[in-house]
């Protein structure tokens, strides 16, 4: 057994050593010190079945330290994920199935698209809060749902803030089939760990609430092993195993920074493979009883506990037929057989503010949508994410829908990544606009993941008031508006509200942010469930021949409508747009844009109490803020930067003259 270890290592070590040769690019450091950790992990312990790479019930496994994207295509190769051997010398290439880091919707067999350090940490310990939730929403659900959550880091990743974040939460929740892997090599790109960092990691950990394990000597695969066994076994704590590597394994500089993000190149490449490895063959080279390895170890394990999940799950559909049919239809992320296509009713007149009706609208779905979860960043009483009547998910209440992420909102935004990654569950977190900015790289990532994550954003303007600028976004729509496959819906009333939150529900590769207001918003008499669906539409028309077009959001189309009619008094005569979505409207055709914009851009304005950032795109003026707020009621505050209708009417008519 020594022997085929020790060759299978060499092996894995040696195409890592090529492949970023070849590329002239890449990071050997980490995978050539880690390489033991993933055999043991593949070839012993994780379960999943390359011909069905997307089995809900498998273990998923994250390199957080994406970095290393080397060695998992090592793994994914020797795995059978369908990587060939022309596909790991095309490392780092265009359009190649081995991209710089690790990319999920990209390469079978990558479960989380990784490389910002410490993200992979929070979107592992989403899948395992999803594992868990999903377990406890059916009759005997661990039946069809129970498996384990790897995850591999470095020394970067538990550097990050993001990472503290996320082992508090995952510790506090008891999410004990959680076991991280950190690589303990002691570097990082700048030199020793001593340079930046000197906590007790353990320490650390244990006061998280979590358990602790250390293997000293990182090639020491029965020691791994070991380690991983007894980390399965946990029954109320999520497990981190130390275990200290050398960076750069093999290489005549391993132990430094030099080997971090730099090939080898040809010389010490062979002194490693040669010297050190004992593994003297031509470049790329994979011996046969290496493949057989993997085939009678990871893949037939896989294939044998798929096949006996599938005689379970249809034993399973005996007894449970109507949860079996719900738990297919929800394996993946499309909800939209759920979602109800008629909005309610709304009361004429009434004034609801659109955080409040978000609030409604999500009870209003959540009866019809199974395994919708979420919660905000301590701020449920606000955001109004709570749903009505529902328990917290808690250690002892797996089935709860309502999450208590705590102030953690970078961590929240990863984690529901994770969740969705994990698939068999919808999820929503919410937290003030302003607040989005701690939010941001992980609303980048489900974009680039291609994963609907909902973003509930109140308290969306200078009409927060008294809480004053640092709580008054500006520039925040202007951020979110920026990342490709966001779509950002800011809705004027409760009916553009159930409308968006529709929208959401159905979207299955693109997140949507809902900016919500804080104070109440009338409902308009034109309001359109269509007209959301299409981003931008005529809320108020021109009475006879447009001068103007008014192209406002949110809680400023009330305010464009109020000055279209003291506009009418003075004969001046314009149509009001709403357009809660830029984007889903530039999705539309030119012939419905131009039907709706009507004029030409200079006969445009738009109006929106945020940065005007943008809006060039759909108008030459603007009616917008470019500075911070200020502190006090609101009503004073508007006074105070002159954001009224007269401001509005004054502004057209100095246009028109």
């Amino acid at each position: 057994m020594k022997e085929i270890n020790a060759l299978s290592i060499a092996t894995i070590r040696s195409l890592c050593i090529d492949m970023i040769n070849k590329a002239n690019s890449g990071h050997p450091g980490m995978a050539l010190g880690s390489a033991p950790i993933l055999y043991t992990l593949f070839t012993r312990h994780l379960v999943s079945n390359p011909e069905v790479p997307d089995w809900i019930n498998r273990d998923r496994f994250v390199l957080s330290a994406g970095h290393a994207s080397d060695l998992l295509y090592a793994m994914l190769h020797l795995c059978g994920y369908g990587l060939t051997i022309d596909d790991i010398k095309s490392f780092r290439q265009i359009d190649s199935l081995t991209p710089g880091h690790p990319e999920y919707h990209w390469t079978k067999g990558v479960d989380a698209t990784s490389g910002p350090l410490g993200q992979g940490i929070a979107q592992a310990a989403g899948m395992a809060l999803a594992e868990a939730s999903i377990a406890a929403n059916y009759s005997e659900g661990q039946k069809i749902m129970n498996h384990y959550t790897y995850v591999l880091c470095g020394d970067g990743c538990l550097q990050e803030g993001l990472s503290q974040e996320a082992i508090s939460f995952a510790g506090h929740q008891k999410l004990n089939k959680l076991i991280l892997l950190y690589d303990a090599n002691q570097v990082t790109l700048d030199g020793g760990l001593e340079l930046s960092f000197s906590e007790n990691v353990r320490a650390r950990f244990e006061a998280s609430g979590w358990n602790t394990l250390e293997v000293a000597d990182g090639n020491d695969v029965e020691a791994i092993d070991k380690a991983i066994t007894q980390a399965k076994k946990s029954k109320d704590k999520p497990t981190m195993i130390m275990v200290h590597t050398i960076i750069g394994y093999g290489s005549a500089n391993q132990g430094t920074s030099k080997v971090h993000g730099s090939p080898l190149g040809v010389e010490d490449g062979k002194h490693a493979k040669v010297d050190v490895y004992g593994f003297d063959h031509e470049d790329f080279f994979v011996p046969e009883e290496v493949r057989k390895h993997f085939e009678e170890t990871f893949i037939a394990r896989g294939k044998k506990a798929y096949e006996e999940y599938q005689k379970n799950f249809e034993d399973y559909r005996k007894h449970h037929e109507a949860e079996a049919t719900r738990f297919e239809n929800l394996k993946g992320l499309d909800t939209s057989k759920y979602i109800p296509e008629e909005l309610p009713e709304f009361v004429a007149g009434s004034q609801t503010s659109t955080r409040v009706a978000s609030g409604k609208a999500l009870n209003h779905y959540m009866l019809a949508c199974p395994m919708l979860v979420g919660g905000s960043a301590d701020v449920a009483g606000s955001v109004m994410t709570k749903l009505n009547g529902g328990v917290n998910f808690t250690p002892d209440h797996r089935e709860g829908h309502n999450i208590n992420w705590g102030i953690r909102e970078f961590a929240m935004g990863c984690m529901q990544n994770g969740m969705l990654l994990h698939g068999g569950i919808r999820s929503y977190v919410g937290c003030f606009a302003v607040f989005s900015d701690y939010m941001k790289p992980a609303i980048r990532m489900a974009a680039l993941s291609r994963l609907p994550g909902i973003y509930l954003f109140s308290h969306d303007s200078i009409a927060v008031g008294e809480d004053g600028p640092t709580h008054q976004p500006i520039e925040q729509l202007a951020m979110l508006r920026s990342i490709p496959n966001v779509r950002v819906i800011r809705p004027a009333d409760e009916r553009e509200t159930y409308a968006a939150w529709k929208l959401a529900l159905k979207s299955t590769e693109t997140p949507t942010a809902l900016i919500l207001s804080r104070q109440n918003l009338p409902l308009l008499e034109n309001s359109s469930d269509e007209g959301v669906s299409r981003g931008a539409y005529v809320v108020s028309k021109e009475q006879k021949r447009a001068d103007l077009v008014l192209i406002a959001t949110g809680s400023e189309v009330a305010l464009a409508i109020e000055a279209q009619k003291k506009l009418l008094e003075k004969r001046i005569d314009v149509r009001v747009v709403s357009m809660p979505s830029w984007e889903i409207f530039q999705e539309q055709d030119k012939e419905y844009r131009r039907s709706v914009l009507l004029l030409p851009s200079e006969r445009r304005v738009s109006v929106e109490m945020l940065s005007t950032f943008g809006w060039g795109k759909w108008a030459k003026y603007h009616m917008g803020i470019d500075e911070f707020g200020a502190s006090g009621p609101a009503k004073d505050v508007f006074k105070k930067f002159d954001f009224t209708s007269d401001r509005l009417v004054r502004l057209c008519e100095d246009i028109l003259k």
